[in-house]
């Protein structure tokens, strides 16, 4: 069990990419981690794009960064939905100042751009959200995924298993953030 003892978030909302979520999610738990799914506070049960529900264990105004390892942002519609809620916004600005690992896919940029955690930064999305995080500062690029110091970034579902990879090595490094500077994992 190469995770046991990480705690990490995963957040949801309405209209989350199913894959991005639940591949994580049984990830992160197959390696043993503890997964503490969070919600907006809007409701205890999320509906994917495709209506594959998600019930949450707690909203985020609820949640103590400080316990946790990490925050994984899944896509989908969900990042602009969960970025009008200050505590999930939260949440990641937290996550992000305290150098624990940040984990957002496609959409999930959205969510970093809120957090006003990507200025300076090299990093990845789904390629229609580009100029968003672009005008927020970060350096956009077509990678599968894209280490920059405690921010792993990969763009669409096909990304998963790099992303996974990167996430977990970064959840088992001694350091709390990584080497800056968008390296990719091997």
């Amino acid at each position: 069990m190469e995770l046991a003892g990480k705690k990490v978030l995963i957040l949801v909302e309405q209209l989350y990419n199913e894959f991005e979520f639940w591949y994580p999610y049984y990830r992160l738990k197959e390696a043993g981690a503890g997964v503490t799914v969070v919600g907006s506070g809007s409701a205890r049960v999320y509906t994917s794009k495709n209506g594959l529900p998600v019930t949450v264990d707690t909203a985020a105004e609820n949640v103590a960064a400080a316990e946790y390892d990490g925050v994984i942002i899944p896509g989908g519609y969900a990042p602009d939905i969960m970025r009008r809620h200050a505590a999930m916004v939260g949440l990641v600005k937290t996550c992000a100042a305290a150098g624990k690992l940040v984990a957002a896919i496609c959409h999930a940029g959205w969510m970093l751009a809120s957090a006003e955690i990507v200025a300076g930064r090299t990093l990845t999305s789904f390629f229609s959200i580009r100029d968003d995080l672009v005008h927020a500062g970060a350096r956009w690029v077509d990678r599968e995924v894209v280490v920059d110091g405690n921010l792993v970034t990969s763009r669409t579902p096909e990304d998963l298993p790099a992303f996974m990879r990167a996430v977990i090595g970064a959840l088992k490094s001694p350091s709390p953030a990584l080497p800056a500077g968008g390296q990719n994992p091997k």
